[in-house]
């Protein structure tokens, strides 16, 4: 009778077998009317999301038990065992609905049901739930008994109780030819991954939330509607699953060897699933995007309207900005290396130096010099504020190793407060900072009052013309400081060259002179010493290159040095200095709102970098006094026709006959300005006045080959 009843059993799984497969021909559309026909939800709420935190636990333990090479991943499972204290409510509930789940998909598996049948009694039977809890109680049936066969494989050659079960489930003969049976438990493997993969994707889709994105929303509609159909043929997988295990322990060892299709079956399934996973898994990445920019956007709207209020102190501002949780220390001392907290900047004057991660060795030099003498002076400045590093990076892009050494040299350089890492800074921020402040990858430093108040947009262009001298860095000190300035050598030169300065107090003639035309430089330079020893006047000149073309301006230096045609600065970061404070005496100007203003300081500060554009140039000196600021078609010619004006010279002053007929040639030869404002400069203005004619200047867009290397590059 017991062969009889067993070769009545594989019969039957035969017939069950040949039943399976017509799924693959079958009329999908009609199969999904019916289960869709038994879906009838009440209000219930299953916590899906924990209980199958305990299931894929079992899940995952047995399916590693029958790996051979799974005792590592074993190891490191046992780290996160389930607190089953957190499940008793849980379980209390559904047990009985498990239990009944488990019972039927065993018995049906014993008489050969086909697996549509059996799936579609479980969508019968779970019929008042959400489709995440059929899926999810479902699979707790199969994990019951998937679990304890495994269980039992584990422990029954240690525990006699589990001896006598295993004898029972036929364990004893299925082990000792686990070798064959192999490629079936490999396939039933990775078809319970597949399993748990499109699981866990249908509850991350239930739970998106629901004040960010709607089923309006195209993915959202798009993942709604298929996921009928992916619980669907994943339960019917779980079915399969609990079939096959059946199988070995009901029917042997001896069937399971002599049927090769139930390996196939197997993985047909799973890749059933992975495209159904892939699916899912895609609308819910298009969802996730979708609900990150609508919080983005909130968060961007929040940061406005942060900035527009009035607080007692910068904490709120500090932590939209940087960091609010707190559950870290976002930001770094870079004196000692240490992380703080944002406390230490609470109710001091904040300086958020913002750039990306190319910031220039030239840039980070000279604020390093500025910061660190205004410690070094010892002055009232240096307890009222602080500098902070907002690293700003592209979040399109991958975080890899090279960016990673990047940021930790310059987090090992700076002296002052730096953001911790660079994703510590939202997408949001990144936005508030570019759209607001107008960052465009060029260093820009915002200042912050002690209430987090902006007080200049941009105060980089204070600290490059003055230093220090510009505390408390607002907008009110930066007009202050321009009231006070006047058209003098001592402002272009400031403190980058003590020398140049010494010849300033000397009353010496000084010409600064730049450009990257060699021939011209080697002829005025030339000529300027013949009229200075011709004119008996102290003549002075240093070269101070150019705006661009770096490796140009470091060949002009050499010849300079080797042909012995006078003083230059050797060093390009102090000709770098010297071109950014004097493009920085323009961008403050435009800051304020008054870059067209009848200031002639600032006409011949627009005269000079216009020059610097169109070839060479010269400004001479008397003392503090500047005689011509003039370009090199002008200036040259003006000293070769020393001649006609020496008399002029002899009678008046070599200052004013030089003046005067530089003007007149001026007046004949040379054209108009022209600007160029870099897409990196925040702040461009709409409209811009020719400091020679008075007259708008035309906007013109150019492309500028990278070869012509800037000085900051």
């Amino acid at each position: 009778m017991a062969g009889s009843n067993k070769f009545s059993l594989a019969s039957r799984h035969q017939l069950a077998k040949g039943n399976k497969f017509m799924f693959a021909i079958s009329d999908d559309n009609a199969m999904m009317k019916q289960i869709t026909a038994t879906h009838d939800p009440d209000d219930r709420d299953v916590d899906t999301r924990s209980l199958l935190h305990l299931v894929e636990n079992i899940l995952k333990r047995a399916t590693l038990a029958a790996d051979p090479m799974g005792s590592h991943e074993l190891e490191s499972l046992e780290k996160t065992d389930t607190n089953q204290a957190g499940f008793t409510t849980i379980l209390e509930a559904l047990s009985y609905t498990i239990d009944r789940i488990s019972s039927e998909i065993s018995y049906k598996a014993l008489e050969g049901i086909d697996p549509h049948a059996t799936s579609l009694a479980i969508f019968n039977m779970l019929a008042n739930y959400q489709w995440d809890a059929k899926l999810v109680l479902t699979l707790a049936a199969f994990a019951m008994n998937y679990g304890e066969f495994w269980l039992l494989a584990q422990i029954h050659s240690q525990n006699q109780l589990a001896k006598a079960m295993a004898i029972f489930k036929q364990l004893p003969g299925i082990l000792e030819h686990s070798t064959a049976l192999k490629p079936k438990f490999d396939a039933l493997k990775d078809l319970v991954t597949a399993i748990l993969e499109v699981t866990w994707c249908i509850i991350d889709l239930k739970e998106l939330p629901s004040e960010y994105i709607s089923q309006e929303v195209p993915a959202m509609s798009t993942a709604v509607a298929h996921i009928p159909t992916a619980v669907y043929w994943t339960i019917r997988s779980i079915v399969t699953c609990a079939t096959q295990t059946t199988s070995l322990t009901s029917m042997g060892y001896e069937l399971a060897l002599s049927t090769s299709t139930e390996s196939w079956e197997l993985s047909t399934l799973a890749h059933k699933l992975k495209n159904i996973h892939d699916h899912l898994k895609k609308q819910l990445v298009l969802c996730h995007q979708y609900i990150e920019e609508k919080r983005d956007v909130e968060s961007f709207q929040m940061l406005v309207r942060l900035f527009e209020m009035t607080h007692l102190d910068n904490m709120k501002v500090l932590k939209a900005l940087i960091y609010a949780k707190d559950d870290l220390q976002p930001i770094v001392d870079g004196s000692t290396g240490k992380r703080v907290n944002l406390d230490v900047l609470k109710r001091r004057n904040v300086l958020l130096l913002i750039s990306d991660l190319n910031i220039s060795h030239d840039e980070l030099s000279i604020l390093d010099q500025l910061y660190n003498e205004s410690r070094a002076q010892g002055m009232q400045v240096e307890s009222q504020f602080e500098v902070v590093w907002i690293p700003i990076v592209d979040h399109s892009i991958k975080w890899d190793d090279l960016m990673q050494k990047r940021f930790e040299y310059l987090l090992s350089i700076m002296p002052w407060h730096i953001v911790h890492h660079p994703t510590l800074i939202s997408k949001a921020v990144a936005r508030f900072i570019r759209e607001v402040w107008q960052f465009r990858n060029k260093p820009i430093l915002v200042v912050l009052d002690p209430q987090g108040k902006v007080v200049s947009p941009n105060a980089i262009h204070m600290m490059w013309i003055w230093g220090s001298l510009a505390f408390p860095f607002t907008s009110l000190k930066e007009e202050a400081l321009w009231r006070e300035e006047t058209w003098r050598p001592e402002l272009l030169v400031d403190g980058i060259d003590p020398a140049v300065l010494n010849w300033i107090k000397e009353e010496k003639y000084v010409f600064l002179y730049g450009g990257d035309d060699i021939e011209w430089i080697r002829k005025f330079t030339i000529t300027a010493k013949m009229v200075a020893q011709a004119a008996r006047i102290p003549l002075e000149m240093v070269y101070v290159g150019k705006s661009s073309k770096r490796e140009r301006v470091r060949q002009i230096i050499t010849t300079i040095t080797t042909d012995k045609l006078g003083y230059c600065w050797s060093d390009l970061t102090m000709i770098w200095f010297f071109w950014t404070r004097i493009e920085s005496m323009l961008f403050s100007k435009i800051q304020l709102g008054k870059a067209d203003d009848r200031d002639p300081l600032m006409q011949e500060i627009k005269k000079l970098l216009s020059y610097d554009k169109e070839g060479g140039w010269a400004v001479l000196s008397k003392g503090s006094t500047v005689i011509v600021n003039g370009h090199s078609t002008t200036v040259l010619p003006t000293l070769v026709n020393f001649d006609s004006w020496k008399q002029q010279a002899a009678d008046e002053g070599f200052d004013v006959a030089f003046k005067n007929h530089h003007d007149e040639l001026q007046g004949i030869t040379h054209p108009c300005c022209r600007f160029e404002f870099p897409h990196t400069t925040g702040r461009i203005p709409e409209n811009f006045k020719c400091p020679e004619c008075d007259r708008h200047m035309e906007k013109l867009t150019t492309f500028l080959c990278c070869h012509d290397e800037k000085l900051d590059e």
